[in-house]
């Protein structure tokens, strides 16, 4: 079991998402990872992993995980825009770590 807790930038980007049936699915997703099962899913670097979903443009998922019991999720986007978005949420990460 984890608990998932998610940034504001991340909260942002799944409210913005124009696509209901792509939202739902992230949500049963975070689901799924809140009982244990985090998917697809690999290390991206500097304590940053993505959850790959294989729907619509490819969403990814950008999250930590601290103690095994904790998941953040940092922020989101799509196989198009995957360099920036892990460049985004390594720089969240440390930000959350200063704070």
């Amino acid at each position: 079991m984890f608990t998932v807790r998610q940034t504001q930038e991340f909260q942002d980007w799944l409210d913005g998402l124009k696509d209901l049936k792509a939202q739902l699915r992230i949500v049963a997703r975070l689901r799924l990872a809140e009982a244990g099962n985090l998917g697809d899913w690999k290390p991206v670097g500097d304590e940053v992993s993505e959850m790959r979903i294989a729907f619509g443009p490819g969403y990814r998922l950008y999250f930590t995980k601290r103690q095994n019991v904790l998941i953040v999720m940092l922020a989101g986007g799509d196989k198009s825009t995957q360099a920036r978005d892990i460049k985004r949420a390594q720089k969240l990460l440390q930000q959350l770590e200063l704070e």
